[in-house]
Protein backbone atom coordinates (compact mmCIF):
# COMPACT_ATOMS: atom_id res chain seq x y z
CA UNK A 1 0.00 0.00 0.00
CA UNK A 2 2.97 2.02 0.77
CA UNK A 3 4.15 1.67 -2.31
CA UNK A 4 1.07 2.49 -4.66
CA UNK A 5 1.08 5.49 -2.41
CA UNK A 6 4.33 7.05 -3.75
CA UNK A 7 3.58 5.90 -7.25
CA UNK A 8 1.40 8.10 -7.01
CA UNK A 9 2.68 10.66 -5.47
CA UNK A 10 5.34 10.51 -7.83
CA UNK A 11 2.92 10.83 -11.00
CA UNK A 12 0.48 13.45 -9.50
CA UNK A 13 3.92 15.26 -9.31
CA UNK A 14 6.01 14.39 -12.42
CA UNK A 15 3.22 14.24 -14.83
CA UNK A 16 2.74 18.29 -14.41
CA UNK A 17 6.50 18.85 -14.07
CA UNK A 18 7.09 17.48 -17.69
CA UNK A 19 3.89 19.31 -18.74
CA UNK A 20 5.51 22.48 -17.01
CA UNK A 21 8.99 21.97 -18.52
CA UNK A 22 7.97 21.67 -21.92
CA UNK A 23 5.90 24.90 -21.81
CA UNK A 24 8.62 26.44 -20.37
CA UNK A 25 10.81 25.28 -23.29
CA UNK A 26 8.02 26.93 -25.41
CA UNK A 27 7.83 30.72 -23.82
CA UNK A 28 10.05 33.14 -24.18
CA UNK A 29 13.09 33.29 -21.36
CA UNK A 30 13.29 35.81 -18.94
CA UNK A 31 9.62 36.78 -18.62
CA UNK A 32 7.57 36.70 -15.39
CA UNK A 33 5.76 33.63 -16.65
CA UNK A 34 8.72 31.23 -17.52
CA UNK A 35 10.21 32.47 -14.43
CA UNK A 36 6.66 31.36 -12.31
CA UNK A 37 6.32 28.40 -14.16
CA UNK A 38 9.79 27.47 -14.12
CA UNK A 39 10.15 27.51 -10.01
CA UNK A 40 7.17 25.61 -9.57
CA UNK A 41 8.84 23.08 -12.22
CA UNK A 42 11.77 22.94 -10.18
CA UNK A 43 10.07 22.38 -6.87
CA UNK A 44 8.10 19.22 -8.58
CA UNK A 45 11.13 17.89 -9.66
CA UNK A 46 12.62 18.38 -6.29
CA UNK A 47 9.76 17.00 -4.53
CA UNK A 48 9.25 13.52 -7.00
CA UNK A 49 13.22 13.10 -7.01
CA UNK A 50 12.73 12.90 -2.88
CA UNK A 51 9.31 10.60 -3.33
CA UNK A 52 11.71 8.68 -5.45
CA UNK A 53 14.08 7.59 -3.38
CA UNK A 54 11.84 5.70 -1.33
CA UNK A 55 10.43 3.93 -3.90
CA UNK A 56 12.92 0.23 -4.38
CA UNK A 57 13.81 -0.11 -7.67
CA UNK A 58 11.93 -3.26 -9.01
CA UNK A 59 14.47 -3.72 -12.00
CA UNK A 60 17.62 -5.07 -12.49
CA UNK A 61 20.85 -5.14 -9.72
CA UNK A 62 20.45 -3.05 -6.28
CA UNK A 63 22.37 -1.35 -3.84
CA UNK A 64 21.22 -1.65 -0.52
CA UNK A 65 18.71 -3.98 -1.72
CA UNK A 66 16.69 -0.80 -2.48
CA UNK A 67 18.51 1.36 -5.23
CA UNK A 68 18.71 0.83 -8.65
CA UNK A 69 20.00 2.24 -11.46
CA UNK A 70 16.78 4.44 -12.29
CA UNK A 71 17.86 6.12 -8.72
CA UNK A 72 20.63 8.06 -10.46
CA UNK A 73 17.96 10.51 -11.77
CA UNK A 74 16.63 10.73 -8.64
CA UNK A 75 20.51 12.12 -7.26
CA UNK A 76 21.09 13.69 -10.79
CA UNK A 77 17.94 16.09 -9.97
CA UNK A 78 18.66 16.96 -6.12
CA UNK A 79 21.94 17.97 -7.52
CA UNK A 80 20.67 19.70 -10.57
CA UNK A 81 17.82 21.83 -9.45
CA UNK A 82 19.52 23.79 -6.44
CA UNK A 83 22.94 24.33 -8.77
CA UNK A 84 20.42 25.55 -11.81
CA UNK A 85 18.75 28.00 -9.93
CA UNK A 86 22.04 29.34 -8.26
CA UNK A 87 23.35 29.66 -11.74
CA UNK A 88 20.78 31.82 -12.79
CA UNK A 89 20.44 34.33 -9.40
CA UNK A 90 24.16 34.61 -10.52
CA UNK A 91 23.49 35.77 -13.74
CA UNK A 92 24.90 32.94 -15.20
CA UNK A 93 22.16 31.97 -18.20
CA UNK A 94 24.50 29.56 -19.84
CA UNK A 95 24.78 27.21 -17.04
CA UNK A 96 21.43 27.40 -16.19
CA UNK A 97 20.33 26.91 -19.69
CA UNK A 98 22.65 23.80 -20.28
CA UNK A 99 21.49 22.31 -16.26
CA UNK A 100 17.55 22.69 -17.21
CA UNK A 101 18.16 21.34 -20.68
CA UNK A 102 20.40 18.50 -19.05
CA UNK A 103 17.05 17.90 -16.27
CA UNK A 104 14.33 17.76 -18.72
CA UNK A 105 16.28 15.08 -21.46
CA UNK A 106 17.59 13.36 -18.17
CA UNK A 107 14.88 13.36 -15.44
CA UNK A 108 12.08 13.37 -17.57
CA UNK A 109 12.63 11.64 -20.91
CA UNK A 110 15.61 9.20 -20.37
CA UNK A 111 14.28 8.28 -16.99
CA UNK A 112 10.28 8.26 -18.34
CA UNK A 113 11.46 5.98 -20.90
CA UNK A 114 12.81 3.54 -18.66
CA UNK A 115 10.11 3.54 -16.40
CA UNK A 116 8.01 1.56 -19.14
CA UNK A 117 10.35 -1.09 -18.97
CA UNK A 118 9.16 -4.90 -18.82
CA UNK A 119 8.54 -5.24 -14.89
CA UNK A 120 7.63 -1.64 -14.23
CA UNK A 121 4.52 -0.13 -12.42
CA UNK A 122 3.83 1.55 -15.65
CA UNK A 123 4.59 -1.43 -17.87
CA UNK A 124 1.95 -3.19 -16.40
CA UNK A 125 -0.78 -0.40 -16.50
CA UNK A 126 -0.02 0.89 -19.67
CA UNK A 127 0.88 -2.86 -22.02
CA UNK A 128 -1.17 -4.97 -19.67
Amino acid sequence: MFYKTLMFMHLFTILPAFVLGTISFILKKGTTLHKVLGRVYMVLMLFTALVTLFLPAAVGPTLFNHFGWIHFFSFLTIYTVPTAYTAIKKGNIKVHKHKMIGLYFGALIIAGAFTFMPGRYLHSVFFG
